[in-house]
């Protein structure tokens, strides 16, 4: 077994800048302490996240995000226009969302080119007007009584799928 100075070794010494492979994007959020949390997964996989031009989401960013270094955000103004310009240029967008032709996160292959792990509001899903912008919903199985994972564990989960890390 490797030691933690051994891990951390082979960890990157500073942080990334915009690889411009995978972004989450929680357009729609709920909480505030979810977007820290999935920055701090964003590090982890190599990702960057995507987050609305509201007052309040800078500060949630800041709480719950524990990195020391700064991260890759992308500040999105109108989230259809931006999933738009995204699609034009060939960017496979993925919704975390159920839906009827959803595939299961276990069947999820890595990320094979520029992608965006969509997210959406834990209480009401993506936007009608945003779906049919999507090439794959995928749905993450749950045998709980819960209707769904809140939006930190379901953008890390996915993340790690489509880094190909899981």
């Amino acid at each position: 077994m490797s030691t933690r100075q051994e891990v951390s070794r082979q960890r990157r010494r500073r942080a990334h800048g915009c690889w411009g492979h995978l972004i989450v994007a929680p357009l729609w959020p709920k909480h505030g302490v979810n977007l820290g949390t999935l920055l701090r997964t964003c590090d982890a996989v190599g990702a960057c996240m995507a987050v609305p031009k509201h007052k309040w989401v800078p500060e949630a960013l800041d709480r719950g995000n524990t990195l020391r270094r700064p991260s890759c955000v992308h500040w999105v103004n109108d989230p259809r226009g931006w999933l738009l310009r995204e699609r034009a240029v060939g960017t496979r967008i993925f919704a975390v969302e159920l839906a009827d032709e959803a595939i299961r996160l276990g069947d999820l292959p890595a990320a094979g080119g520029r992608s965006i792990a969509l997210l959406g509001h834990e209480t009401y899903g993506i936007p009608e007007d945003v779906l049919d912008l999507v090439d794959v919903a995928v749905e993450i199985p749950m045998i709980g009584s819960g209707i769904s994972l809140n939006v930190a564990v379901a953008g890390s989960l996915v993340l790690y799928k489509l880094a190909g890390m899981l």
